[in-house]
């Protein structure tokens, strides 16, 4: 599950980062209003962390501008403001949840799991999938990565989406014919190198951490593990 935390306190956000890590969820952290909702019209997240206070937008509107444009994620709004007036004002805006500032973070995951739980929360996150900061919408078939839109070609996408199915397990080149290509294909092409290329040049190129990985002599895999030698195709 991807969970987009929106909060200027460098201390909240990287000790909501790291605990919510550690949980195995799935985490960015933009510090304004703005960036957030730039974010999520790119490509949603699974629920909305969402600070109330915030530099230039408040927690308040983005909630009801993301309501207004139909986007309709999780918001569990997190503030110090928690009088009763505060929470209702918070809820009636179109946040899902309210929790006061401080928080013991047993109960944040319970609320984050309580959410998460939804049948409707649970078919979206069917229909996306995500590893580090690389995001596959198979409704729309686009993916994008840290945010920027990527141009694949139908082929590519398919490619993308098997390696994203399963993220971490080894794909041999036989298997990604058969699921890609078909298994008629001639087994002695190298198709499949010449798409992982491709890929790797559109969704790796530029970044610190190369997300396809070969493992040589048995196959591909997609995540978020840093690799120890380079990749060779």
């Amino acid at each position: 599950m991807y969970l987009l935390i929106v909060e200027d306190d460098d201390r909240v956000a990287d000790f909501l980062r790291r605990g919510l890590a550690a949980e195995g969820y799935q985490t960015q952290r933009v510090a304004n209003a703005e960036e957030a909702l730039l974010r999520l019209r790119q490509h949603p997240c699974d629920l909305l962390l969402l600070d109330l206070m915030l530099p230039g937008m408040s927690g308040i509107e983005l909630c009801q501008r993301l309501r207004a444009e139909r986007l309709q994620m999780p918001v569990l709004m997190l503030t110090a403001l928690d009088g009763v007036e505060d929470r209702v004002t918070g809820l009636r805006c179109g946040a899902d949840d309210y929790l006061g500032k401080p928080f013991a973070f047993d109960e944040l995951l319970a609320r984050i799991e309580a959410l998460l739980r939804r049948p409707s929360v649970l078919a979206q996150s069917a229909r996306t999938l995500q590893v580090a900061d690389l995001l596959f919408d198979r409704d729309q078939m686009q993916c994008w990565r840290a945010g920027r839109t990527l141009n694949l070609t139908a082929k590519e996408l398919a490619l993308l989406e098997l390696l994203m199915s399963a993220p971490g397990r080894l794909f041999s080149r036989e298997r990604i014919l058969a699921n890609v290509w078909g298994s008629y294909e001639d087994p002695l092409t190298n198709v499949v190198e010449v798409y992982i290329r491709r890929l790797r040049a559109k969704i790796d190129e530029g970044h610190a951490l190369a997300l396809i990985k070969t493992v040589r002599g048995l196959g591909y895999r997609l995540d978020a593990v840093a690799a120890t030698t380079a990749p060779n195709s």
